[in-house]
This record gives structure tokens, C-alpha cells and sequence, in this order.
């Protein structure tokens, strides 16, 4: 149950992250409203309070967090920008989530 929990509160902390960065870039590099940067910045700090429900410590839940970022990062891209990753990016994305896996799942 605690890693069902987690992986959720990993995910729901890389939408607000990527999602909140998202519409900061509509707003600054697309010439949207105002307002879309106004929510970004405030999902973007939904996200920094989102991060603090890992029950890990402040490093590990931040370097496993980065390579769940990479990996949601890919999918996003995928979904709102037509993004289509190559090998090297699907190899890399598995190198980069078999490492966080072990970071934060091994038994200590």
C-alpha cells in the first residue's frame, strides 16, 4: 500500500510540475494570457507542497522525484506537443527509472 501511495503522490507531484511549467511556457513562448502563467505559478507551488507527503527524506524523494520527472516529462510531451522519442530517449528513460526505483525502493 505505502508504494501504491507514493508512486501516486510521485505522479500527482510531476503533473503540477510539468503541468505548471506548461502553461508558464504558453504564456511566455506562445503569447497566451497573463492568467496562464498566473495558475502555472500557482500549480508550481502545489507542486513544492505536494512533494513534502513522501514519508522518505528530502534527498531521496528529490532524486528519485527527477527521474519520474524525465519519465512524465516524455509523456507530456507525447500527449500536448506531438513529441516522438526516439530509441536513445526510451533507452535513457529506463536507465533513468530502473536507478530510482533502486534509490528509493531497496531495502535499507
Amino acid at each position: 500500500m505505502l508504494t501504491a501511495k507514493t508512486l501516486f503522490v510521485f505522479f500527482l507531484a510531476g503533473l503540477c510540475e510539468i503541468g505548471g511549467g506548461y502553461l508558464i511556457w504558453l504564456w511566455l513562448r506562445s503569447g497566451k494570457h497573463w492568467s496562464f502563467g498566473f495558475l502555472g505559478g500557482i500549480i508550481l507551488a502545489l507542486y513544492g507542497v505536494i512533494a513534502t507527503l513522501q514519508p522518505s527524506n528530502f534527498a531521496r524523494v528529490y532524486a528519485t522525484y527527477g527521474g519520474i520527472f524525465i519519465f512524465m516529462s516524455i509523456l507530456w510531451a507525447m500527449k500536448f506537443d506531438s513529441f516522438v522519442p526516439d530509441r536513445y530517449d526510451i533507452i535513457g528513460v529506463f536507465v533513468v527509472l530502473v536507478g530510482v526505483f533502486i534509490i528509493y525502493f531497496a531495502p535499507r
